[in-house]
C-alpha cells in the first residue's frame, strides 16, 4: 500500500515537472503578461497581469460578469481584511503584486494571491500548462488548489 502510494506520488511529481518544462511559455518571464478569463466559485471574471517597474508582476481584476448586488449597486470587496480596501469595486481588486519569475524553476512565485470570495491570501506559484492555460497553484497550510486562467489577449 505504501509502496503504491509513493510510486503514485513520484509519477505525479515527475508528470507535473515535465508539463512545466515542456511548455515554452515557461521559458521567459514576460510571457505571463496579458489579459485572462477565469472563474472562481461560479463567478466569471477577467484579470490583467502587468509588469511593474521593479520587474515583478501584478494581477488585477478588470471585469466581473455579475458585478451588481440585488439592489443594482456595484459589488465591493467587503471581505477584505484591510478595512481601507473594503470599498474597492469588484472589478478593480488587486489579486496579487510582487510575483517574480524564477528562471531555474521556470515558474512565477514569491507572493500571495488574494481570494476576494473568502477574504484570505494564499501562497501563489504560477506556470503554464501544456494546454496553454496559466495554472495558479494556491496553497494555505499545506492545502493546495489550482486555478486555471485562459489567456484572451497579450
Amino acid at each position: 500500500m505504501i509502496k503504491k502510494l509513493v510510486t503514485t506520488l513520484i509519477i505525479t511529481l515527475f508528470a507535473s515537472i515535465c508539463t512545466v518544462a515542456q511548455n515554452p511559455l515557461n521559458n521567459a518571464a514576460d510571457n505571463i503578461v496579458g489579459t485572462y478569463s477565469g472563474e472562481l466559485d461560479g463567478d466569471k471574471f477577467k484579470a490583467k497581469i502587468t509588469k511593474l517597474a521593479d520587474g515583478s508582476y501584478r494581477g488585477q481584476i478588470i471585469w466581473v460578469e455579475n458585478d451588481r448586488d440585488a439592489q443594482g449597486h456595484k459589488k465591493l470587496d467587503t471581505k477584505n481584511p484591510d478595512k481601507k480596501l473594503r470599498t474597492t469595486p469588484c472589478d478593480r481588486i488587486v489579486l496579487f503584486s510582487g510575483l517574480r519569475y524564477d528562471a531555474k524553476e521556470r515558474e512565477w512565485s514569491g507572493t500571495k494571491i488574494y481570494d476576494p470570495t473568502r477574504g484570505m491570501r494564499a501562497k501563489l506559484v504560477a506556470s503554464w500548462t501544456r494546454e496553454g492555460q496559466l495554472r495558479l497553484k494556491c496553497s494555505v497550510m499545506g492545502i493546495s488548489k489550482s486555478l486555471y486562467w485562459q489567456r484572451i489577449e497579450k
